[in-house]
C-alpha cells in the first residue's frame, strides 16, 4: 500500500456527520481527503491549523500519518516521522505542552520504550497519564496511524467552561442542536432547562445577530455556574439567565426558536413524573413559540416525547441518532429532535 502524507483528522460524536460536513463546507480552505468511521481526513496545510481549532462541531482534531509501515518498530527506527508531527504541534506554543502520553500497544516492548525515551530526551518533557501532548500509534482498519492532538484539550472542551459540571451537555452537541434552529434568520432564542449555559453560549457565539437570548432553570447552583460561564465567554450583556420552574410557566415573551437539553437518565429525580414534565414542557413550547417557530430538543426519552408531540401543534421534521461514551465508560444513545410549530 502506498504511504500517505500528513493529514488532519477530525473526529466527531457518532451521528453528527451532517453537522460536521455542513461546517466544513462553509470554509473553502478545507479540502477533504477521505473518511473513516466517525472521522474526516483533510489535506494538510499548516496554515489551516488555527482554523481547525475554531471548529465547533468537531470533538477532537489531530495531525496524522497513515500507512502500512507506521508500526511501533518502524517508528522506533524512523523517529523523525514522529518528530516532524510533534514539531508541527508544539511549534507556536511549546509552553502549552508540558508533558506527554503515548497510546500504543506493547508499552513494555523495547520499541515503544525507545520511542518514549526519544520524546523525553528531545523535547525535555516527562511522560504523564493526564498529559498535554497526546500521541497515538494505532492500527485502524488495514493500516497504521501515528497521530497527535493539535490542542492540549479536545476541541469540545471550550475555553468558557469555568467548571465542567457533571452531566453537562457536550459543546459539540449543543452546537449541533442550535444548527437545526434556523438561527441565521431568527431574532429570539429561548433555552429551557438552561443548566450551565452551554446551549446559550454556543448560540450567542455562532449567531451574533440574535437580538434576544434567554435561558431559565430552577436550580440556583446551575444558574450560578451558567452566569460564571457566560461571563467567561464575554457574553454577560448578550445572554440573560432567569430562575424559573417549567410548571409555573414563566413568561419571558414569545420566541422564534426554543432549544432544550431535556432532563433524562441521571438528571431525573427518583420521584419525578417524567411524563408530566415532558407534557408541561411541550404545552409551554406551544404557548411561547411564534408561528412556524422551531423547537430543537436533545433527550434519550424519545418514545415518550414523541407520543406527547403527536398530540400537540408541533410536528417532528427531523431526528438525529447519536451515540457516545460517557466518562464512566457507558454508552448513551440520545437523539436530537427538530420540531416546527404549526398553529391549527
Amino acid at each position: 500500500m502506498k504511504e500517505l502524507g500528513i493529514k488532519i483528522k477530525l473526529a466527531y460524536v457518532t451521528g453528527l456527520r451532517e453537522v460536521v460536513w455542513r461546517e466544513l463546507e462553509s470554509n473553502s480552505a478545507f479540502c477533504v481527503a477521505g473518511e473513516e468511521g466517525d472521522a474526516v481526513y483533510l489535506k494538510f496545510d499548516a496554515e489551516l491549523l488555527s482554523g481547525i481549532k475554531n471548529l465547533k462541531s468537531v470533538a477532537r482534531a489531530y495531525i496524522v500519518v497513515r500507512g502500512d509501515l507506521y508500526n511501533p518498530l518502524y517508528i522506533s527506527t524512523h523517529k523523525s516521522v514522529l518528530g516532524d508531527l510533534i514539531d508541527i504541534v508544539v511549534k507556536d506554543k511549546p509552553e502549552n505542552f508540558r508533558n506527554f502520553k503515548l497510546t500504543c500497544a506493547g508499552l513494555d516492548s523495547p520499541e515503544v520504550k525507545n520511542i518514549i525515551k526519544y520524546i523525553e530526551e528531545k523535547y525535555k518533557i516527562p511522560e504523564k497519564n493526564e498529559a498535554d501532548l497526546k500521541i497515538h500509534i494505532i492500527k485502524t482498519e488495514d493500516m497504521w496511524e501515528v497521530g497527535l492532538h493539535v490542542t492540549p484539550r479536545p476541541l469540545s472542551v471550550r475555553d468558557y467552561k469555568v467548571v465542567n459540571m457533571s452531566g453537562a451537555m457536550d459543546s459539540t452537541i449543543a452546537y449541533a442542536v442550535n444548527s437545526f434552529g434556523n438561527l441565521n434568520s431568527a431574532k429570539s432564542y429561548l433555552n429551557i432547562f438552561s443548566g450551565s449555559g452551554t446551549l446559550l453560549i454556543e448560540a450567542a457565539k455562532s449567531y451574533p445577530k440574535l437580538e434576544k437570548i434567554v435561558g431559565f432553570d430552577n436550580d440556583k447552583n446551575r444558574l450560578s455556574l451558567s452566569i460564571q460561564n457566560i461571563k467567561k465567554a464575554g457574553l454577560i450583556k448578550k445572554v440573560e439567565v432567569k430562575e424559573g420552574n417549567i410548571f409555573d410557566k414563566p413568561d419571558f415573551g414569545k420566541f422564534d426558536v426554543i432549544a432544550s437539553d431535556l432532563p433524562f437518565g441521571m438528571a431525573i429525580l427518583k420521584n419525578e413524573d417524567l411524563e408530566s414534565l415532558y407534557k408541561t414542557f411541550i404545552e409551554y413550547c406551544e404557548e411561547k413559540l411564534k408561528p412556524r417557530g422551531r423547537l430543537v430538543v436533545y433527550t434519550s426519552e424519545v418514545e415518550l416525547l414523541q407520543s406527547i408531540i403527536e398530540k400537540s401543534k408541533l410536528k417532528v421534521i427531523k431526528t438525529l441518532d447519536l451515540k457516545f461514551m460517557t466518562a464512566s465508560g457507558a454508552y448513551l444513545r440520545p437523539k436530537i429532535l427538530v420540531c416546527e410549530y404549526r398553529a391549527k
